[in-house]
């Protein structure tokens, strides 16, 4: 059986902790699946000005990488039960996340719902932020 790992985010400005993290999640089973967050959901986390790319333009950057099988584009989603359902329905054996990354208490909850496994692959890469990116632009 294929194990699925599963990640999620904004990936609004590719960079290398981005990159470093989805081949440390893809080398985690077998095949990939990135949530990916909806342009008024970027909005709403990173403020006016953002995205700067449309979700498509993400996801079809995102799909070009060698370590990504699947992207799920999100819909506008503003409570945990629908991000638990559509995590139930891809049902994932693996959620992966980054050490110290601020939303944890979702994968926690998420792997617990679906008795998934939650894995760290990777700690946060360089000073690496799409926001940095952009001179602090949020």
């Amino acid at each position: 059986m294929k194990k699925v790992v599963l990640v999620g985010g904004c990936f609004d400005i590719l960079h290398p902790g981005h990159i470093i993290f989805l081949e440390k999640a893809k080398a985690a089973g077998d095949s990939l699946v990135v949530l990916l967050e909806s342009d008024q959901k970027v909005k709403e986390l990173k403020g006016q000005g953002r995205p700067i790319h449309t979700q498509k333009e993400r996801a079809k950057l995102l799909q070009a990488l060698r370590s990504v099988d699947q992207v799920v584009m999100l819909p506008y989603l503003d409570n945990e039960e629908d991000y638990d359902e559509i995590v139930a329905k891809i049902k994932p054996h693996i959620i992966a996340a980054t050490y110290g990354d601020t939303n944890i208490h979702h994968y926690q909850r998420a792997a617990k719902l679906i008795d998934a496994k939650l894995r760290y692959v990777t700690k946060m890469v360089g000073n690496y932020s799409s926001s940095r990116i952009l001179g602090g632009y949020k």
